[in-house]
């Protein structure tokens, strides 16, 4: 992150992938629990926040793609509540670069909720304390906690509040694969639902920071829960899937609830040399690198 004069403030909302994720029990509210383990990725949106004037409230500029209504920006949503809670004595704007692509189970829009809450609480003069940002993280959205932690490998549970941080994993070259197909979150908990109706309720695994040390124990573990009833409603997604494990990397997963498909690789030969053979009709194929 790097200050500027006349409070600006910039830094880069760097993207996540799920190595493993298991949808647990539906609970009373309506919302699922889930057990997954989140590695951040090079991947990244970049985000300047300039202080402004108290009346001017908080406003978003977007450039790099198309993020939906402002006021349902989760990066909107973040300044809001800082500055609400830190009695709104000057407003802010926001100017954000995407790179990471919408809706595609990188964890986007969560990550710039993260980087947003750190920057304006700077400009706030931390204001407010770091386990009060983590409930704000919270209350937006499942991965925001752990892109705010900065973590580079953690387990976590519960709606994503619950985190384990780990020691990173040997640093490994990603190829992400995102299919010309949108796949909203809401639908993906239903399906997983109706595969699952009258089936007994899934607990959590018992797994410590051993388990998750090595690519290949990783790569051993059960994948996505997500993956199967979405591959079924999807086809763009599951040949994205197959096309990426023809290419023989170290473990291949549906992200999130989709529908970006990732292929870890051993080396970045390894890697630009799958992204030689993939057709574009799958998708884009964007490269990046492990945290």
């Amino acid at each position: 992150m790097n200050a500027d004069p006349g409070d600006r403030l910039s830094g880069q909302a760097p993207a996540k992938v799920n190595l493993f994720l298991r949808v647990l029990a539906r609970e009373a509210s309506g919302y699922h629990g889930i057990e997954t383990l989140l590695c951040g990725i090079t991947l990244a949106d970049d985000l300047v926040v300039q202080r402004t004037d108290r009346a001017a409230g908080v406003s978003l500029d977007v450039t790099g793609t198309d993020t939906g209504p402002v006021e349902e920006n989760l990066a909107y949503r973040a300044a809001r509540m800082v500055v609400d809670a830190t009695g709104r004595r000057f407003g802010v704007h926001l100017s954000l670069a995407k790179r990471i692509p919408v809706g595609a189970g990188l964890g986007g829009g969560s990550a710039d909720a993260a980087l947003t809450l750190d920057l304006v609480n700077q400009l706030a003069g931390n204001a407010i304390p770091r386990f009060e940002l983590a409930n704000f993280a919270v209350r937006l959205g499942a991965d925001v906690a752990f892109l705010l932690s900065r973590a580079p490998l953690a387990l976590a549970w519960g709606h994503g509040e619950r985190l384990f941080r780990l020691p990173p994993l040997p640093r490994a070259p990603v190829l992400l694969l995102v299919p010309p197909v949108a796949v909203r979150t809401a639908d993906a908990y239903r399906w997983v639902d109706e595969a699952r109706a009258g089936t007994t309720p899934r607990g959590a695994l018992l797994l410590d920071a051993a388990s998750v040390s090595r690519w290949s124990d990783v790569a051993r573990m059960a994948g996505n829960d997500f993956e199967s009833p979405v591959f079924a409603r999807e086809p763009a997604v599951r040949a994205g899937f197959e096309a990426l494990a023809r290419t023989h990397p170290l473990l291949c997963r549906m992200s999130g609830s989709g529908s970006t498909v990732f292929a870890v690789y051993r080396s970045a030969a390894e890697r630009d040399d799958a992204r030689q053979m993939l057709s574009r009709k799958l998708g884009v194929a964007i490269p990046a690198e492990t945290a």
